[in-house]
């Protein structure tokens, strides 16, 4: 082994010891990215995308985030929606499965990805009925700009949805329901254990018992999926979603600190 030291000014060590031969793996460990993170980061490439050092870090931070608050293993899909393409939008942050597909019509840029609001949709590629329950599911969409009009953020009709109309939020896992909001913007979550309720910002805006049965159809994001073209179609900007189990209040909370977090790291924040 070699022996080494760290020094400060021209004189004194601060430390010494052995060159450990593992060195090259303990600094992946101890500077590198978190391997979930890198592992996204390869996926992108491959598929012909590019992420900057600012887009990188804070999907690191995300996911070590969600990971210290017991969020990451009830996730399915992740769609951070960085690098300003198709191809990097298109990969799931959780794993290589449930990779997305974007019909033409949409717009990307580093704020998020847009839709035209007449044939644009993102579909997961996940099934509902396959992969998720009335009483334990989630949904997610960070909306930062809104379209003012009629139309649907996302889903599977009738399944798991968000609509948008002036001041109102329908919604429904399996059932219908509205909600009032204070805005439009900001972080919704639907999310079904026993009550289904939905959220914005981390806060439950309405809880009704879950019911109904979901579909046997992918999830989309842009239009609802009813089965054929689609339909309620949406033109606001999008810049994360995600799929998974159901979460608690608690961790709806948790889960809206970190993603508003890794917002504002990327500055498109509402």
């Amino acid at each position: 082994m070699t022996n080494f030291g760290i020094f400060r000014g021209f004189g004194e060590k601060l430390f010494q010891g052995e060159l450990p031969t593992n060195l090259g793996l303990l600094g992946s460990e101890t500077f590198g990215f978190d391997t979930d993170a890198q592992a996204f980061f390869d996926r992108v490439t491959t598929a012909g995308g590019s992420l900057s050092v600012t887009e990188q870090t804070a999907v690191n931070t995300l996911v070590i985030q969600m990971k210290t608050d017991g969020i990451w293993s009830k996730m399915k899909a992740i769609y951070p929606m960085v690098g300003a393409s198709a191809a990097a939008c298109a990969q799931n942050l959780k794993s290589s499965s449930f990779t997305g597909t974007f019909t033409s019509g949409w717009t990307f840029a580093s704020n998020g990805i847009t839709p035209n609001g007449t044939s644009a949709y993102f579909n997961s590629g996940l099934n509902a009925s396959g992969n998720l329950s009335v009483t334990d599911a989630h949904f997610t969409v960070y909306v930062n700009v809104y379209s003012g009009s009629t139309d649907s953020i996302n889903g599977t009709y009738p399944g798991i949805f968000i609509d948008q109309y002036s001041s109102d939020i329908f919604y429904g896992i399996g059932v219908d329901n509205i909600a009032t909001v204070p805005s439009q913007l900001g972080l919704f979550q639907i999310n079904a254990l026993t009550n289904m309720q939905l959220f914005r910002n981390g806060s439950s805006v309405q809880s009704k018992t879950a019911g109904g049965s979901l579909p046997s159809r992918t999830l989309w994001l842009g239009a609802s999926n009813n089965g054929s073209t689609g339909q309620y179609f949406w033109s606001g900007r999008l810049s994360f979603s995600s799929i998974g189990d159901g979460l608690t209040d608690a961790e709806a909370s948790d889960f809206y600190t970190a993603v508003q977090a890794f917002q504002t790291n990327l500055s498109r924040q509402v």
